[in-house]
């Protein structure tokens, strides 16, 4: 065996002896692989021509590469440097998919050192050969981020009362409290008086009604208004809520049942069964995260290239060029800063106008600051609701081929070009509740008009900015420490001499992991 290897670690005399025929450098790749000389293979594919490196890619079992990592990392990244050196037109179908996922399964749960120098390199040459997917990486990562995040909303809910409970305790409550109020109506209806409730209906005709007097009309109205008055109790209006609360946890649960479910079918050895279920979605999470840095910055077209499905980059196939792109971003980030420097404004002065907030200062400045980051919030959360309905309408449940990733882009293209006439009345109502629910001790809000209408612009900007190509998103580091220039900008009236936060008064706008529009900070 020593001999063979000896034989197979000798170079060719001629320097291209055995690299002609695809089945000799298939046979040499496999006895290298089996032998785990994977810098010597490398070596073999980096020599290879054209058509023998499409043969070989075809042939070779990818799958033995693949659980080999990161001891292949060497072969494999040398197979994808030749490929995007030497292969521009009919591309072989290599599994850039599993590869990139198998990585993710590496970084999840890291225990080599110097694990992410080896696959460096390796991550970028997959994401030059397939771009799109750095697109599944973080749609895949978004998906995690945003499951775990629903694993949080499980907790206690207010009642009537502003007292914290279950949400199950509440629901039982609240059906009681109709099902009383309801008992009670009935028994009303069933001694309406007969000028009210009609028998006949022809009692109940155009001249009959106007042919009643003023006895009547006054008994009519004490009868309908005692009825209002029993029905139509603020008490009552909870159950809405309780029930949107409870389908928002049903649907939580669902992702987080769907995302453990990618990860066991990607996975084998994941214990899922067993392992907390949050723990395992940060670490695949941290995992994607992780991959998607190793890739490095994304690469951009420029004007005059062609788009990736060969079509000219005129204005009719939708193509947007560097210049429109930056004009949309200069002026979303200028109604952002706008956001903050009227908007609030204005509304700060409706809510210095209520008595009851009228001392409560920190408390006006938390609530509009607590709005745009719900905002925010939601509006991911509905973004990646979306593209995962619309796969489930379509029977899509691979979230790891290319046709998936394609549909993923279709999708997030339809909700930005329809994102200025999308119906945000449902987010809108979900933050004013949010946002009403915890501060219930203060009903003069639920009244404020201009807090309705700061509430609904900031959800509309939200929305425009997570769908754009490269969405916002806002920084939630939120820590009290020291200030940090590159990412926080002093109030002006805040204590100069300390750089110590100590409040927030407006979060930083990122994109693409740069900061576009610096937190607001008093120190």
């Amino acid at each position: 065996m020593a001999d063979s290897r000896e034989r197979i670690r000798a170079p060719p005399r001629d320097g291209r002896e055995g690299f002609t025929s695809p089945r000799q450098v298939l046979r040499r790749l496999m006895l290298l692989s089996e032998g785990r000389q994977y810098r010597e293979a490398a070596t073999v594919v980096g020599r290879l021509g054209p058509s023998v490196l499409r043969s070989v890619v075809a042939e070779l079992p990818m799958d033995i590469l693949i659980e080999a990592l990161p001891h292949s990392t060497y072969l494999l990244e040398s197979f994808f440097n030749r490929l995007n050196a030497v292969v521009a037109t009919q591309r072989p179908d290599v599994p850039c998919e599993a590869i990139m996922w198998h990585l993710v399964k590496l970084f999840s749960n890291p225990h080599e050192t110097g694990l992410r120098q080896r696959c460096m390199k390796l991550a970028q040459a997959i994401g030059v050969w397939q771009p799109s997917l750095r697109e599944s990486l973080l749609a895949r990562r978004k998906q995690l981020d945003q499951a775990i995040q629903g694993l949080g909303v499980h907790g206690l809910t207010a009642d009537q009362t502003g007292s914290l409970i279950s949400l199950h305790v509440a629901l039982k409550n609240e059906l009681q409290r109709h099902i009383d109020t309801y008992k009670t109506a009935i028994h009303k209806l069933e001694e309406l008086s007969p000028v009210t409730a009609h028998q006949d209906p022809a009692q109940s005709s155009h001249q009959r009604l106007l042919a009643i007097g003023y006895g009547d009309i006054q008994q009519r109205l004490i009868d309908n208004k005692t009825l209002l008055t029993m029905l139509d109790k603020p008490a009552l209006k909870q159950l809405a809520q309780l029930v949107e609360n409870l389908s928002q946890r049903v649907q939580n649960d669902k992702e987080v049942l769907f995302c453990v479910g990618q990860i066991r079918r990607t996975d084998a050895t994941a214990n899922t069964e067993e392992r907390p279920a949050a723990g395992l979605l940060m670490n695949y999470s941290r995992g994607c995260d992780t991959v998607l840095g190793l890739m490095g910055p994304i690469a951009t077209l420029p004007p005059s290239s062609p788009t990736s499905n060969g079509c000219s980059s005129g204005g009719s196939d939708g193509y947007h060029s560097d210049s429109d792109i930056d004009e949309t971003n200069s002026e979303l980030v200028r109604q952002y800063s706008v956001m903050y420097s009227k908007n609030r404004i204005d509304t700060l002065d409706s809510l210095n106008s209520l008595p009851q907030l009228k001392h409560a200062h920190q408390l006006k400045a938390k609530i509009l600051f607590s709005i745009i980051v719900l905002a925010f919030r939601a509006c991911h959360g509905l973004k990646e609701r979306k593209v995962l309905e619309v796969r489930r309408t379509l029977y899509v449940l691979d979230a790891n081929d290319e046709a998936t990733a394609a549909l993923d882009r279709a999708v997030r293209q339809q909700l930005k070009e329809t994102a200025e006439r999308f119906p945000m009345g449902d987010v809108e109502r979900q933050v004013a509740n949010q946002v009403l629910s915890t501060l219930h001790e203060y009903p003069c809000l639920e009244a404020c008009i201009p807090l309705i209408h700061y509430i609904s612009d900031c959800v509309r900007l939200a929305w425009r900015m997570v769908n754009q190509t490269n969405p916002y998103y806002l920084d939630t580091d939120f820590t009290l420490g020291l200030l940090q220039p590159e990412k926080h900008e002093r109030y002006p009236i805040s204590e100069k001499r300390s750089d110590i936060i100590r409040a927030f008064l407006w979060p930083a706008l990122m994109q693409n992991g740069h900061c576009v529009y610096k937190a607001v900070v008093a120190t």
